[in-house]
């Protein structure tokens, strides 16, 4: 398979016969088909396996490549991934040519916490439960958050019931129950929140799914989660008066999923 390429940031497309190589083209190229992104942290990833499971199964769901053709590029990406720095890559299912990618891009800014829009955001995904065909959707809800003051925004169905952020799951608190939004809504099958569902469940910690408005989680520890920052409680909501308390259990939990990564295979 292909060797190693981690010149920088930049997009390399995959072809059977050439494996991995540097396009010229880095333009983003129209509405994804399927993606998938996690932090690399010095060649340690938290939960790829998983990752891969999501993409392989996306592919497959819109007629991709052959599931041969997609374990030979994940090969060949992974084994181009850097093992020195902190990154932020993307596989992708190009739209029209069905084309394999990975997009090696540098981590942004990672958070502890997050300040989140209190006006519920219509949700403007048409595939919710595939991750690629509505990123500048999502991208575009960001926007109107960052231009209101905050960093995330809050995707509600049509009744108000709380879906997810722009990017992120939506988890809360209510006592000593871990809550989250019934997998029965349309919601992105989230990794990093598997995780957590997984450690509670571990430890006796009761989880509930259950249906709030962003108005019904005033007041209570709210965390948004996902494979860039891990879990990101709610210091803030912009825009109406709801409380955010201190996030009494965050710490810990953060911790443990720092300590949740793992060496790349062959690191």
């Amino acid at each position: 398979m292909g060797s190693q390429v981690t010149s920088g940031e930049g997009l390399l497309t995959w072809s059977p016969a050439g494996g991995l190589r540097s396009s010229e083209d880095a333009a983003p190229g129209g509405r994804l088909l399927v993606a998938d992104s996690w932090l690399v942290r010095d060649g340690r990833v938290r939960a790829l396996d998983r990752h891969k499971e999501r993409f392989l199964r996306s592919c497959g769901e819109c007629g991709g490549p052959p599931l041969r053709r997609l374990l030979e590029f994940w090969q060949d990406m992974t084994a181009a991934l850097p093992r020195t720095g902190e990154w932020f890559p993307r596989v992708e299912l190009a739209p029209d040519s069905r084309e394999l990618r990975l997009r090696l891009r540098h981590t942004p800014p990672l958070r502890s916490a997050v300040r989140v829009w209190a006006a519920g955001q219509s949700d403007p995904r048409t595939l919710p439960r595939r991750k690629g065909p509505d990123l500048d959707a999502l991208a575009r809800v960001r926007g109107r958050a960052s231009g209101a003051g905050a960093d995330e925004a809050v995707l509600v169905a049509p009744t108000g019931i709380v879906l997810e952020a722009a990017t992120a799951s939506v988890l809360w608190w209510e006592d000593d129950t871990l809550c989250l939004p019934s997998p029965q809504l349309p919601v992105l099958p989230g990794v990093t929140v598997a995780l957590i569902q997984e450690r509670a469940q571990r430890s006796g910690i009761r989880l509930a799914h259950r249906e709030r408005t962003v108005a019904e989680l005033d007041g209570r520890e709210v965390w948004l989660v996902n494979a860039l920052h891990g879990i990101r409680p709610v210091t803030e909501w912009v825009g109406e008066p709801l409380r955010a308390p201190r996030a009494a259990r965050a710490g810990e939990w953060r911790t443990w999923l720092d300590d949740a990564m793992e060496p790349l295979p062959g690191h």
